[in-house]
């Protein structure tokens, strides 16, 4: 059969090109490698817990043509993100905020805690920060640094701060607040029901191959559509001719427990570098459970090899130069189009991916 379109991968970019081309008339063949649509906003329901089976899934976006678009597909309700972070036998509230500030400095005004961040920055004195490291005690601090950046970021990354571009640690707000909203956008929940059934949602009608390797069955694949959608990693689209981009991938072990709530809040963060994984998720607190069970998940970063999940790109200097050599092969197809995280290289969160998709839509299906 002759297709439209094949999109390689049924995660958020790829099935919402799909949805909106089949809207369209075009014909698609969804393919993906693993035995489930959705890719990593997947969610498996167990004892009546919605699991996210490739971490925490949370969606937020100040945008609204994107919060209505995905309105479509399912009923979010209004979980809003506030984690807290382990250090020790400590707890703090996640992100940065008056709370935080209060814990560790007894503080209770924000220009208290502004004055003591202000006189550590002082002493650290560090004009303009090489990496990460001093990025972070130029923003907020030494003492937030050692117990709530160092050991995280270190463990997340797989290298020492030291080592770390400075633009990782702009993500993290910090706030004269007491308000532990971790994301400061309009729009954010869960969807009732988990985002499987989003994904199902949109490939309704459309023909989707699972188990179905992209590059098991290339030449025969290549040949069945007009063009091309790809999700997968760019480089290894291009067989790898410039070189092998970097990612970091992650491990996780999923434990179902015989008791009601076992840590409380459904993100904890272990910040310590001797601990080894970076967050505890307890998927029951996403849609507010009362089941007799719970389910948590221990989430341990790893060194990405070749054959491995790719979850972050590594956007150093060196990957991106790298990267650019591969865009601009990209540039000059015709037959493909390259998008999400992996296809893009760039750490996007969902909204991004939602926004990316309805612009390469605009593009393509005029």
């Amino acid at each position: 059969m002759k297709y439209d379109y094949l999109i390689v991968g049924s995660g958020l970019f790829g099935s919402i090109f799909a949805y909106e081309a089949n809207k369209r008339g075009k014909k698609c063949l969804v393919i993906d490698k693993r035995n489930h649509v959705g890719g990593n906003i997947y969610t498996e329901e167990v004892e009546g817990i919605n699991v996210h089976k490739y971490g925490a899934h949370i969606f937020h976006t100040s945008n609204k043509e994107v919060w209505d678009y995905i309105q479509q597909f399912a009923e979010f309700n209004r979980y809003t993100n506030s984690p807290i972070a382990k250090y020790k036998d400590e707890i703090y509230n996640m992100p940065f905020n008056m709370n935080t500030f209060n814990k560790i400095w007894g503080v209770i005004t924000p220009s208290e805690a502004k004055a003591k961040i202000e006189e550590q920055i002082k002493e650290a004195g560090i004009t303009e920060p090489q990496n990460l490291e001093e990025q972070a005690i130029s923003m907020v601090g030494k003492d937030i640094y050692e117990k709530l950046v160092k050991g995280y970021t270190g463990k997340q990354w797989g290298r020492p701060c030291t080592e770390l571009p400075t633009f990782i640690i702009k993500r993290l707000p910090v706030r004269f607040t007491y308000d532990n909203n971790y994301f400061n956008d309009l729009y954010q929940g869960i969807p009732i029901g988990g985002y499987t059934q989003i994904i199902e949602k949109m490939l309704k009608g459309i023909d989707v191959r699972l188990n179905c390797d992209f590059f098991e069955y290339r030449q025969q694949l290549e040949e069945v559509s007009d063009k091309i959608v790809f999700t997968g990693m760019i480089d290894q689209y291009y067989d790898y001719k410039f070189g092998t981009l970097e990612y970091r991938s992650l491990n996780f072990e999923t434990e179902l427990l015989d008791i009601e709530n076992y840590q409380g809040n459904a993100v904890v963060n272990y910040n310590e570098y001797e601990i080894p994984y970076t967050r505890i998720i307890e998927h029951k607190h996403f849609e507010y459970g009362t089941q007799e069970k719970t389910i948590i998940t221990r989430e341990y970063p790893a060194k990405w090899n070749k054959g491995d999940e790719p979850y972050y790109p590594l956007n150093d200097e060196k990957n991106n130069q790298l990267y650019s050599k591969y865009k601009a092969l990209a540039n000059k197809e015709k037959k493909i189009i390259f998008g999400g995280r992996l296809g893009m290289y760039k750490y996007f969160d969902m909204h991004n991916v939602i926004a990316e998709a309805l612009k390469c839509v605009k593009e393509e299906l005029k």
